[in-house]
């Protein structure tokens, strides 16, 4: 699954990255949680790519309070034409959801600890993303969107059972196209570029703590200093 992830770098560099239009006024974030805003690129007909910011966790168009979206921050990719929440979304709204690391936890001794997953040397990369609209009773519109996940590879599999859907750059357009069901699905596959790991502070188990310890590499224990008698 995917439940914390990171997004440091500038609007600048997204921009050339995914060949976004337009500005985007972004501020760092090392903890990004569930429920909160985040930051999509979707792709408007006859129109150039572009930024928008919604919930993390879908709200199908049908549902009939918010609520459903803390069940929904992800989409099994193998489920995906089958589950409801996400069926109509995976035919026509797919969206990318960039982010440069993401967190997962392994437990050591009686501790969870996390840790954060990097692709090649903290490259900025797209999770796969599906997104809705939805009327709340008083007429306000709201946005949201899900991370598609799939099996691990191998360096997530001694952490988890699954992971986020990194897409290839290669595969950008051919996602946000609508339609093309069936190339979409080959792309909902473990990741098979270079990754990395290490681990963070338990800091990050805090949604309120968001800045740069939550991602830092900790630092090796220093060994015990021996007495002299």
């Amino acid at each position: 699954m995917c439940g914390r992830y990171r997004l440091t770098r500038s609007d600048r560099r997204l921009n050339e990255t995914f060949d976004v239009e337009g500005d985007f006024d972004i501020a760092p974030r090392y903890n990004i949680a569930p429920s909160q805003p985040v930051l999509t690129i979707r792709q408007e007909p006859r129109r150039r790519r572009q930024f928008s910011t919604m919930r993390w966790g879908l709200v199908p168009f049908w549902a009939k309070d918010s609520s459903i979206g803390f069940k929904t921050i992800n989409a099994r990719g193998e489920a995906v034409q089958t589950t409801p929440s996400f069926r109509d979304p995976f035919k026509s709204q797919r969206c990318l959801i960039p982010a440069d690391g993401f967190y997962e936890w392994a437990r050591n001794g009686k501790v969870k600890r996390p840790y954060c997953f990097e692709v090649g040397e903290a490259e900025v990369f797209a999770f796969a993303g599906l997104w809705d609209t939805w009327l709340d009773p008083n007429g306000s519109i709201l946005e949201s969107c899900t991370i598609l996940t799939t099996t691990p590879n191998l360096l997530l599999s001694n952490f988890h059972d699954r992971m986020p859907v990194i897409l290839h750059p290669e595969n950008y357009a051919a996602w946000l196209t609508p339609g093309n069901t069936d190339a979409a699905l080959e792309m909902l596959k473990p990741c098979e570029r270079m990754m990395r790991s290490y681990p963070v502070s338990t800091r990050l188990n805090q949604v309120q703590n968001d800045d740069p310890d939550c991602a830092a590499p900790l630092e090796p224990e220093a060994p015990p200093q021996g007495r002299l008698f």
